[in-house]
């Protein structure tokens, strides 16, 4: 298990507002799934541009962003070059990304300027984790994977933003060769590898795991590193038959990190199946059928397969992951700031008793069957099955920002 220190985090009410947003965003996600029609799908739809950039920086984004705020400098031993640009960031991201979402489905004319507000945003991010990082003498595993992945970032934006530039009429370039790279550069470049990166740090300590190898999860990294630099070169330069070996090779590497979170999970002391635990069960039953499907989909050219794969890695595998860690980080964080003074003057509550189990039960529930309904609507191209499906996961997601807001005003 990596060591960790509490002595350089930021207060929680630089790490709140991001994760409140996050969760705010979800649920506005999940109502614009009923405009979404199976049947009518493209990778070119303005409903489905629209929610997914809802989801991946409303959502995904935003609750990473804020835990890489109290993570980077934790896990990294160091203080932040400069934390008053978390005050910043959030409010640019959250703005950008309505305009975006607008843009896609309204007018393509306000894509332009939401895409430079997520631009600054994310350079804004990723100056800051730079400049912090200047200040780290032990490049360990860890720190090289988030290196690496925020460089993915970094050139994932820029690539949004030729393309957003180019569905509002300002430029002209191939939309579907950089759609490719765009893809690979912010979801498996950027996310995956920061989940994988932060796995080693967060697993093992909230599932008190030791004495396992990392050699998978340094193995998996590589590889996803050069699939996706594969596909940015193939891009850019369109040598598209290089493709279909960075999509193996990204298979590869996702059973490769599987396997590192089965050693993680082997050798855990902490044995009780919470909340945490059925979470990431669910996420990564989820991973693997969405690669199954992936697979499948390479050799077929089946659309349904990859919306599916897609909504299953999405909704499933990276939604719940993040959920999942919610219901620990949040108690954790705020347990620290307002109970941990107290230690020794007075009864102070457990870290379990912050978290409202039963509600967090009835979000798990109806979010995992929303999830498997709608990804069977997906499939069978059915919208009735799809809407059924958002309407459970509709339901969790209000449960899921009522547990967040509980959690954050523990008293």
């Amino acid at each position: 298990m990596i060591n960790i220190t509490q002595d350089f985090a930021p207060p929680f009410k630089l790490i709140a507002p991001y994760f409140i947003i996050g969760v705010i965003f979800y649920l506005i996600s999940t109502i614009y799934l009923f405009s979404i029609n199976p049947s009518e799908l493209s990778i070119h739809s303005p409903n489905l541009l629209s929610w997914t950039h809802m989801f991946l920086l409303g959502f995904v984004m935003m609750i990473i962003f804020g835990a890489m705020a109290q993570l980077i400098p934790v896990t990294l031993e160091v203080g932040h070059f400069s934390v008053e640009f978390y005050y910043v960031i959030y409010p640019l991201l959250l703005v950008g990304t309505i305009l975006m979402a607008i843009g896609f489905t309204i007018s393509t004319s306000l894509l332009p300027y939401g895409g430079i507000l997520v631009l600054l945003s994310m350079f804004i991010f990723l100056a800051e984790i730079f400049l912090t990082m200047k200040k780290v003498s032990n490049f360990s595993n860890v720190v090289k994977s988030i290196l690496v992945s925020n460089l993915f970032l970094l050139i994932g934006v820029i690539i949004g933003i030729v393309m957003a530039l180019t569905y509002a009429g300002e430029l002209n370039a191939n939309i579907e060769e950089l759609l490719k790279a765009h893809v690979f550069s912010v979801v498996l470049g950027y996310i995956v590898i920061t989940i994988m990166a932060l796995s080693l740090v967060l697993l093992p300590m909230f599932g008190l795991s030791h004495n396992f190898s990392q050699k998978p999860l340094n193995n998996a990294v590589i590889i996803m590193t050069t699939s996706v630099s594969l596909v940015i070169i193939s891009a850019l330069f369109s040598i598209q038959i290089i493709d279909k070996i960075a999509y193996l090779l990204s298979i590869v590497s996702l059973i490769i990190y599987f396997y590192q979170i089965y050693l993680i999970y082997k050798t855990r002391a902490r044995k009780e199946n919470d909340i945490y635990v059925i979470s990431l069960f669910f996420s990564f039953i989820s991973f693997l059928v969405s690669i199954a499907l992936t697979y499948f989909y390479i050799f077929t050219n089946y659309e349904p397969l990859l919306f599916t794969s897609a909504w299953l890695f999405f909704s499933g595998f990276i939604a719940y992951v993040i959920i999942g860690h919610l219901y620990k980080i949040v108690p954790f964080l705020v347990w620290f700031e307002k109970f941990s003074p107290l230690v020794g003057k007075q009864k102070v509550p457990m870290l379990a008793d912050m978290v409202p189990v039963k509600a967090a039960n009835f979000q798990f529930t109806f979010g995992a069957i929303g999830v498997v309904v709608s990804a069977m609507g997906l499939l069978f191209m059915s919208d009735e099955i799809f809407k059924a499906g958002a309407t459970f996961i509709f339901i969790a997601s209000i449960f899921l920002l009522k547990n967040l807001l509980f959690m954050i005003r523990f008293k």
